[in-house]
């Protein structure tokens, strides 16, 4: 079979917590094309919030190998057999179009950056996420990234707004914050007024997914722009969004790949949207996969490298929030040195 897949166990350095709730291990997939001798590469994170899980990806990804044919550049073609298979199933997707294209760019001695024709000098710099925690916790985490200059605040519980008080304090960079869902309309219009003194850029889904006359309610109300992310995964999410949000936050385990994540783009352009590239907490694969894409982005979250203990992989995400899209061919990703940080 030319699609082979193992697990890959990513410990993260504090608990990462969410309004949802928090882990400690998260469960991904690599997955490995070979054709013609060259290995392309490729990672799935999948989400249970999404209906998917490492034995979900297991099952699509065994179920679509036999329909990828003979020509690995013929990508529209292999998504048309694979969802007539088995549809559905966005981080396994995502996954082997990351190996198809990572094995595109080895074949053809060229990044991937470049086969889309993107300009990497218009690359923005990521900023780094800090999960829900009580006061000490987040005081110590946030000592951790300080160098960075733009940070994430994971907002949804008690003590909310005294705990982003205190991150204020101790560190002037941007600051973006992300409710995962956790507010319903009248108290996320209530506490973003009480956070905008404190110079927030943006605020993520404040309201349930489904919600999108409330997303509309707080954008009308807020001080703060308001962007969706779990309300948002595929093209025709964007239209619906339209007039609702001011951006969209767009991770390749939604949209199930760099193509629709490159349609979606230019259609939240169309809208007068602006656009965030996010992740979920994958290894430097992952997030290199979604690099290729950065210089069409106003803002990055890709960081999952910095959350984990132990990266696997070296590729675009670097120190301090840089995103380096290199020369190398395909996604431009190596195995890490054994204790050292991509």
């Amino acid at each position: 079979m030319p699609v082979r897949h193992e697990p890959l166990e990513l410990r993260t350095i504090f608990e990462f917590r969410i309004a949802r709730g928090g882990k400690s291990v998260q469960r991904n997939t690599l997955v490995r094309f070979t054709h013609e001798g060259i290995e392309g590469l490729g990672e799935a994170a999948p989400s249970r919030y999404y209906g998917e899980s490492p034995e979900t990806v297991a099952v699509a990804l065994d179920a679509w190998a036999p329909a990828i044919g003979d020509d690995p550049f013929a990508l529209e073609a292999i998504h048309a057999r694979c969802t007539a298979t088995l549809a559905g199933h966005d981080a396994a997707h995502a996954a082997l179009e990351m190996a198809l294209y990572d094995w595109q760019g080895k074949k053809l001695g060229m990044p991937v950056w470049k086969m889309l024709g993107l300009d990497r000098a218009q690359t923005p710099v990521s900023c780094v996420t800090l999960g829900m925690a009580e006061q000490a916790e987040m005081l110590a985490k946030l000592e951790t990234v300080k160098a960075f200059p733009a940070i994430k605040v994971k907002l949804g519980g008690p003590g909310d707004v005294e705990n982003l008080r205190r991150v204020r304090a101790h560190y002037d960079g941007r600051i973006q914050v992300d409710a995962n869902a956790a507010w319903d309309a009248a108290s996320a219009v209530r506490v973003l007024h009480e956070i905008a003194p404190l110079r927030i850029e943006l605020v993520e889904q404040p309201v349930a997914r489904e919600d999108l006359d409330g997303l509309a309610f707080v954008r009308a109300r807020s001080p703060i722009p308001v962007f969706a992310d779990e309300s948002c995964h595929h093209l025709a999410d964007i239209a619906r969004l339209a007039g609702r949000v001011d951006g969209v936050n767009l991770k390749l385990m939604k949209t199930g790949g760099i193509r629709e994540a490159l349609r979606m783009i230019h259609a939240a352009r169309a809208h007068g949207m602006q656009v965030m590239l996010g992740s979920m907490v994958e290894s430097s694969l992952a997030l290199s996969a979604a690099a290729q894409l950065a210089p069409l982005a106003d803002y990055l979250d890709l960081d999952g490298h910095w959350l984990i203990a132990d990266d696997p992989f070296a590729g675009a995400p670097g120190e301090q929030g840089g995103i380096a899209l290199s020369d190398a061919p395909g996604l431009g990703v190596t195995p890490a040195v054994a204790g050292s940080r991509a």
